[in-house]
């Protein structure tokens, strides 16, 4: 079995959700968590924190949809490819939904083949505009969204890259 490894960003989750997204994460990992949690600026009275994991590949899919269940978090989480397997990303606003889609190994969203063709189809049928469904296949509305949340606050931890690649 393939093992692998990503990051949990709870970009911004109410206080009295913070046991209940770490009960999520711990049931799907099969022990307790606890998260580092700091303050989130961009809303009142709402906390932000960031977890390491390490797992069977797959793993990042459950833990996506365990926080799920927590509808006013907004948070990505990622898989990092491993061997026969792309890397994913997910990433969920209580506003817009999930969003996922495969990462390569430098992080970037791969589109398939068959998803491009579906955005030209439906520009050409006047559906949507190419740019607009290029757009929504690459996760933009959510990135527009949780940018304001990704940016740290003061005193927020930072993370050192010791290895790269």
């Amino acid at each position: 079995m393939s093992s692998t490894r990503g990051i949990i960003q709870i970009h911004s989750a109410p206080i009295a959700l913070r046991p209940h997204l770490e009960w999520a994460v711990g049931a799907v990992l099969g022990a307790p968590v606890e998260f580092a949690w700091t303050s989130q600026p961009a809303e009142q009275r709402s906390l932000r924190a960031e977890y390491a994991w390490h797992g069977r590949t797959g793993l990042g899919a459950e833990l996506a949809s365990a926080l799920r269940g927590c509808q006013r978090a907004r948070f990505e989480v990622t898989e990092d490819p491993s061997a026969g397997h792309e890397g994913m990303r997910w990433a969920y606003t209580p506003r817009l939904g999930v969003f996922a889609a495969a990462t390569g190994v430098h992080g970037d969203i791969m589109v398939h083949e068959d998803r491009l063709k579906q955005a030209i189809l439906a520009d050409a049928l006047g559906r949507q505009p190419l740019a607009e469904g290029i757009a929504d296949l690459l996760g933009a509305r959510w990135d527009d969204e949780l940018e304001a949340f990704r940016q740290a606050g003061d005193g927020a931890p930072v993370r050192w890259l010791h290895q790269v690649g």
